[in-house]
């Protein structure tokens, strides 16, 4: 792929990028169209950062929506802390107008916190795969919650919020979809990072383990080192999506991080393909507007969700893309995939 294609790709993107938000900017696509293209959004950089562990790697790991828990909670606590009003003095530990600049610093941090988290998984899953791997992860999920719950300072099972403030005191200085812009933002650099890190030297080991752990281990492979990364990876760029879920809805509640959120996950990455980058963006696509349709069903949308994993599993186990991506189907799409 020449420079000159490379270029004519990336402006081609931003002009897309800057129409949607100058789209946002002049009201012309409503609030309800505005959340469902950011929660898009946020379930891709879910989806994708599931895809390295259960995908890339081959194992199962289904408490995922922990450390979108441990992201979201960082990152709002430290977002209303610093730049909201405290009642008694009438002042903000920072200007409100910092935020404008300070906001993806913060959502990162609430990355780095997960990513911290995920070392709870990452040790003990040394010696661990399979059942024993998703039971791991279900406890650091239940532990999670559980210690959120028993919070006080951050609202216990009441929950949190305030997060709102901070985004109309952006608003307030410059009137722009701050939220749409930083979700997108983060959502093409997380699928951009995720792709340089498969095929790089070090994601061709994570996918080696996959294959088999021991043939890896004997051609020099430091498959716990490779777990180790992957694993905070993974789990830093879920706090990364719950960080920004968090600043969408602005209030987050510990029950918004249970094991139904773990469950969307998982049915993202199984029902477009494990291992497939390309197949998990479209089943976040898809997934996020099939939960819009199915709002009016309310709690029995949980019963449907569920199901479709259900039915995945016991006819296409592989997902409807298995191991392949798009340019696999598409070969004129392959020039896309290439960074030189």
């Amino acid at each position: 792929m020449g420079k000159y294609q490379q270029k004519t790709i990336m402006i081609g993107g931003g002009i897309l990028f800057g129409l949607l938000l100058i789209l946002a900017q002049f009201k012309m696509i409503d609030l309800y169209v505005q959340s469902v293209i950011m929660f898009i959004g946020v379930n891709i950089i879910f989806a994708t950062s599931l895809s390295i562990v259960n995908g890339y790697m081959g194992e199962f790991s289904v408490g995922h929506a922990g450390f979108m828990a441990v992201g979201a909670y960082v990152s709002s606590l430290l977002s209303v802390i610093l730049f909201t009003v405290d009642k008694e003095t009438g002042m903000s530990i920072l200007p409100p107008s910092m935020s404008i600049y300070l906001f993806p610093i913060i959502i990162i941090v609430g990355g780095i916190a997960a990513g911290i988290a995920g070392l709870l998984v990452a040790i003990p899953s040394f010696k661990t795969r399979d059942d024993y791997l998703a039971i791991i992860t279900i406890a650091v999920n239940f532990i999670i919650i559980t210690a959120l719950n028993n919070m006080d300072f951050v609202g216990g099972s009441r929950g949190y919020m305030g997060m709102k403030k901070v985004i109309y005191g952006m608003e307030g200085i410059f009137k722009f979809p701050y939220m749409l812009f930083w979700v997108i933002t983060f959502a093409i650099f997380t699928v951009f990072l995720i792709r340089r890190f498969i095929t790089s030297t070090f994601g061709k080991g994570i996918i080696a383990i996959k294959q088999d752990e021991v043939a890896a281990e004997i051609m020099s492979v430091d498959t716990n080192h490779m777990k180790l990364v992957a694993f905070m990876f993974s789990s830093g760029l879920a706090g990364i999506s719950g960080g920004l879920f968090a600043h969408v809805i602005g209030y987050v509640n510990p029950g918004s991080f249970s094991i139904l959120k773990s469950t969307e996950g998982l049915v993202m990455v199984y029902l477009a393909g494990m291992g497939s980058l390309s197949g998990s963006v479209i089943s976040a696509i898809l997934f996020t507007i099939l939960l819009e349709l199915l709002r009016p069903l309310q709690i029995f949308k949980w019963v449907l969700i569920p199901l479709i994993l259900i039915i995945v599993m016991q006819f296409r186990p592989e997902g409807l893309m298995g191991d392949k991506e798009l340019s696999d189907y598409f070969p004129k799409l392959k020039k896309f995939y290439k960074f030189k």
